[in-house]
């Protein structure tokens, strides 16, 4: 009999251990649970975050893809030629990125400045051939006045 309770005890020693082992198997899994779903919860928040910023880009994208419109004064109904419109609308599609269309806006304001600066210039130059053209009418309209009045006295 001893051989059979030491063997008895043998086996209980081993299930304790067993039981034991089982029990930090148990907690290193609640454990690693627990993490698990910190990860999950991370991640489900930084998913959200870059869902959330890509539709702001969208938004952003709309609305400067829209400034670009107003700035160009595209509008299909003021554009004769069918082919220009879809010409610049196959441009704006290729805009894919904030940077890409901030860069094209950048482009078209400066395009649109320095087309501003030339019309000045046009509009001050026809201004001054406009002055100068009636100076000249008016100083031909005295000669002429002057010439009748000479030819009228020496009749």
């Amino acid at each position: 009999m001893s051989e059979s309770t030491s063997l008895t005890q043998q086996w209980l020693a081993e299930i304790q251990a067993l039981k034991r082992q089982l029990a930090e198997q148990r907690v290193d899994l609640a454990a690693a649970w627990e993490s698990a779903e910190k990860w999950r919860k991370l991640y489900n928040t930084e998913a959200e975050q870059r869902r959330t910023d890509a539709h702001l880009f969208q938004q952003t994208i709309a609305s400067l893809k829209a400034n670009i419109h107003k700035l160009q004064g595209i509008e299909a109904a003021t554009l004769a030629d069918g082919k220009a419109v879809e010409a610049i609308q196959a441009e704006i599609t290729q805009i894919h990125t904030v940077e890409e269309l901030q860069t094209k806006l950048i482009a078209a304001i400066k395009e649109r400045d320095r087309l501003l600066q030339a019309l000045k210039t046009e509009q001050e130059s026809h201004a001054q051939t406009r002055k100068s053209l009636t100076t000249a009418l008016g100083d031909a309209i005295d000669s002429l006045a002057r010439e009748r009045s000479a030819a009228e006295q020496d009749r």
